[in-house]
């Protein structure tokens, strides 16, 4: 790895991070793409440039996150069932998940049929919740748990949960930003209980590659979010379906 590379994986992360296309299966496509080895390093780097990302949540988020009480006692509580099973799984997520462009591009496929077949059949309902505040705590537990299916790459944290959200009555704004919101605590958890097993290994350069990855998802994701918000007005969520299958496609026919 070079900076170059680091950069473009940043460029990668921030641009799907918060797209319901899979930040984690789009930078292990990527990784095989530019022929590097999935070493623990860049594994490591995988998951830590996605704090660059999150940071661009709270730069835009920040009052949700610091005073209001009740969309916090939400996030938490929807952070719980990923954290659990997060911690859990870690040494097979690491191990036999992360890094295999086989498990992304099925996860990729699927979940991009999932969401056309979802979009053509959901309707919001007249009494869709419009505010984080005014979820349940049984809507912020439920959509927790749909989150926690992204623990597979190519899954997508951002689409099970907007998925979960609007299965369970809530607004399309409402669910995507509180999938923000919930990357959040999601992503810090698992970038630091990866640097607190790892980090000591790390050379010089490296933390170098994790500075500018860093930077760079956060930048773009800022732009990725604006965009998002702007898209879902007066779109559904067909076209990533689409594109999620015929990146899986593309991906077998010419390159493997």
């Amino acid at each position: 790895m070079d900076l170059f590379i680091a950069a473009i994986l940043g460029i990668v992360e921030g641009v799907s991070e918060f797209l319901p296309i899979s930040s984690t299966g789009h930078l292990i496509l990527t990784s095989h793409l530019l022929g590097l080895q999935h070493t623990d390093f860049l594994k490591s780097f995988e998951i830590t440039i996605q704090v660059g990302a999150i940071l661009s949540v709270c730069v835009l988020y920040w009052r949700d996150l610091l005073v209001k009480p009740a969309v916090m006692k939400r996030v938490a509580l929807a952070f719980l069932p990923t954290g659990v099973i997060g911690l859990t799984l870690y040494p097979v997520i690491k191990s036999r998940l992360l890094g295999s462009p086989s498990v992304v591009l099925w996860a990729l496929a699927a979940g991009g049929l999932f969401l056309i077949v979802f979009e053509w059949r959901y309707r919001e309902g007249r009494d869709a919740v419009a505010r984080t505040e005014d979820m349940t705590y049984r809507q912020a537990m439920i959509i927790g748990l749909f989150q926690a299916i992204a623990v597979i790459p190519g899954v997508s944290r951002s689409a099970s949960t907007i998925v979960g959200g609007l299965l369970l009555g809530l607004k399309r704004r409402t669910i995507v930003e509180f999938s923000f919101l919930l990357a959040v605590p999601t992503m810090a958890a698992a970038t630091g209980y990866d640097l607190l097993k790892n980090a000591a290994q790390f050379s010089l350069d490296q933390v170098q590659f994790l500075a500018v990855g860093f930077v760079t998802s956060f930048v773009v994701a800022l732009l990725s979010i604006k965009f998002l918000l702007k898209f879902i007005q007066t779109h559904t969520f067909i076209a990533f379906g689409v594109y999620r299958i015929a990146l899986a496609v593309l991906w077998v026919s010419f390159l493997l």
